[in-house]
């Protein structure tokens, strides 16, 4: 009789997090035809003459894949991506040198077969599309165009269609939250292999939206944890997602993974109303389906500055595109430079620097919370999540005096 192995509940990255990051985005463009009302960056009708060259955006590819395997995860955004001619040109040039491609283009009408076949031939592993909605109603508020949610349906078959992978985003907000069974339904229907559910942060145009309580984060958290055996999740600016993940692995799983006890699990971490909402509508709308059940992908311990960076338009960098906090420019010294020394990007690796009950959490080395939120509200980076509902029994280690005082330092450079 063969036992099974029992999976932890948090992967954690195989290199130093601090010399390499396991996933870089690149926001390629600006511009963008959609004026999305949760768009991070604000886009653009029209392309920034300041962009980043291609022949700058190919010597930024080569600098990344001289560090050898593993190579990080390069996902090339915008904006919009396809507004950008040399766009393939430096999806085969990153694929040349042994990186892992991925787009994240709009739905618009520069989103064809052509170009998404060129983009392929190129050497593009996998695309992100855009879901905020289980309806045009929903959907198409959020872009202020009608007709995308149409041509998202056919973009995704489309993807499918042509052998890449298709990974489905939703921002999720008071708004749009009790429709996630809905949209989960059409993620299972397309073929997607993840579902990358993300945490609004009210930066940019998203601060016009209503953000999900902590309460309710929580709830959502525990929700998507029972469907991942449904389909990869990842939560975007949810980093404590996996300190859930472990609290429900302690309350709940047995000393393999055939041994689960879902009824311990919400007797320790009582179910609300949301979160019975979310499980009876999940129950109705996959009435008469049998989705494949999979093992549970374990979230993994990345975070802004610690296994993540973002490059915009332009060469500016920082620890995420939810954190507009600058930490140095491809045009005026190496990246690597910057994602290893920046003093704001080290301090983001101390999670016994943060604020409040952030810096004595006892899962703040594999939760961190989100720093974008903390900032989003409190103006600092290393202050505590407000977005997180959970009361930490841990003691902070150490003051954080020193590594503000830095970072103070860091904003006067």
């Amino acid at each position: 009789m063969t036992t099974a192995t029992h999976r932890k509940p948090v992967r954690h990255l195989r290199h130093d997090p601090r010399q390499r990051p396991f996933i870089v985005i690149w926001e390629v463009t600006r511009a963008c035809q959609l004026a999305c009302v949760h768009c991070r960056a604000d886009a653009i009708p029209l392309r920034d003459p300041l962009e980043l060259t291609t022949d700058q955006g190919r010597g930024l590819l080569d600098e990344i894949a001289s560090l050898g395997a593993p190579r990080p995860l390069i996902v090339l955004t915008g904006g919009d991506p396809f507004e950008r001619p040399d766009l393939a040109d430096l999806v085969a040039h990153g694929t040349a040198a042994g990186l892992s491609m991925a787009l994240s283009p709009s739905v618009t009408p520069r989103f064809t077969r052509p170009t998404l076949t060129a983009m392929s031939e190129a050497g593009a592993k996998a695309v992100s599309i855009s879901l905020d909605g289980a309806s045009a109603t929903t959907h198409d508020a959020f872009r202020q165009t009608s007709g995308v949610f149409d041509a998202t349906e056919k973009a995704m078959a489309l993807v499918r269609e042509l052998g890449l992978r298709l990974q489905i985003n939703t921002t999720v907000t008071a708004d749009n939250v009790y429709e996630l069974p809905r949209i989960l339904k059409q993620v299972l229907d397309s073929g997607a292999s993840l579902w990358s559910v993300f945490f609004l942060i009210p930066t940019g145009r998203g601060s016009l939206l209503n953000p999900l309580t902590a309460g309710q984060t929580e709830e959502v958290m525990h929700w998507l944890h029972e469907v991942s055996e449904l389909v990869a999740i990842k939560t975007t600016e949810g980093p404590h997602y996996r300190r859930l993940a472990m609290q429900r692995e302690r309350a709940g799983s047995g000393p393999t993974e055939d041994f689960q006890n879902p009824a311990a699990v919400d007797q320790a971490l009582p179910v609300g109303e949301l979160r019975q909402q979310l499980r009876a509508d999940t129950a109705r709308v996959l009435t008469g389906q049998e989705p494949r059940r999979r093992s549970s992908r374990p979230p993994i311990d990345v975070n802004s500055g610690k296994g993540f960076a973002f490059i915009d338009h332009v060469g500016t960098v920082y620890p995420s595109g939810f954190l507009p906090v600058p930490v140095g420019s491809v045009r005026e010294q190496s990246f690597l430079d910057i994602y290893r020394n920046a003093p704001l990007m080290r301090q983001l690796r101390d999670p016994d620097a943060f604020g409040g009950k952030c810096g004595r959490c006892e899962f703040r080395n594999i939760c961190g919370g989100s720093r974008s939120h903390a900032y989003a509200v409190t103006g600092d980076p290393l202050a505590e999540d407000p977005n997180c509902a959970y009361q930490p029994r841990g003691r902070r280690r150490r003051a954080p005096a020193l590594n503000r005082a830095t970072l103070r330092e860091s904003r006067r450079q």
